[in-house]
């Protein structure tokens, strides 16, 4: 069934309160699944409040619980690019809000939570959400169509919000924003370029690991 009209509380439990299933595929890959559609401006609405304030909203699940759901909910390989971002129905400014939100969720959950490994090293005993936070610009929703008049102004602004977790006091934090860098890198060398400079400049004394990663980073050169 598509759902398009859920109030919040609803909407939550809808992505949020469900079966963790560990030797099986999640529940949104169930073929007979009920999914989460609604008008764009509705949806950027309900993510971005999420992210600005997740703890009060997500307290009473499991960490598993809030991986699969934000995994539901915005990662392109589930069921999270349904060109809500993209809607030019959708003010730029509440495009650009949203966009600018990510930050705050990293900071009021991810930061918190995640476990202090670095996930392109695969390391033991990170916890369900260090994936997700590691993929999050991989997995992301595209942010605008190629002849959207305002892509300029919400990559400038995805790329801001990057260098803002990339400051972060949070290992995981501060990988997962590179990992998003090093995928832009291509399209935007010269920025890109600057805000890892920027970061390894003002972290000399961080992981080496972290720093080797900013350089690979720096280059395009991440997986």
């Amino acid at each position: 069934m598509r759902l398009q009209k859920l109030t919040f509380d609803d909407w939550l439990e809808h992505a949020f309160g469900r079966e963790v299933r560990f030797q099986q595929a999640p529940w949104y890959f169930d073929p007979d699944h009920d999914w989460w559609d609604p008008p764009p401006m509705e949806a950027v609405s309900c993510l971005t409040r999420l992210f600005e304030d997740p703890e009060p909203a997500l307290q009473k699940f499991a960490d598993s619980q809030i991986a699969q759901g934000l995994t539901y909910l915005v990662n392109t390989s589930a069921s999270g690019d349904n060109r809500w971002l993209c809607s030019t129905d959708v003010p730029v400014k509440n495009r650009v809000r949203c966009v600018m939100s990510v930050a705050v969720l990293f900071t009021k959950l991810f930061e918190p939570r995640c476990a202090p490994k670095l996930s392109h090293l695969s390391e033991a005993d990170a916890g369900t959400l260090n994936c997700v936070c590691y993929m999050w610009w991989d997995a992301f929703p595209g942010l605008a169509h190629a002849d959207d008049p305002d892509l300029p102004i919400l990559h400038d602004c995805a790329l801001r919000t990057m260098e803002r977790i990339l400051h972060l006091n949070s290992i995981p934090c501060q990988e997962s924003a590179l990992h998003g860098l090093g995928h832009w890198q291509r399209d935007y060398s010269e920025k890109v370029t600057q805000i890892i400079d920027r970061f390894c400049e003002a972290h000399s004394n961080a992981d080496p690991r972290l720093l080797a990663y900013a350089r690979s980073a720096r280059c395009g050169c991440v997986l």
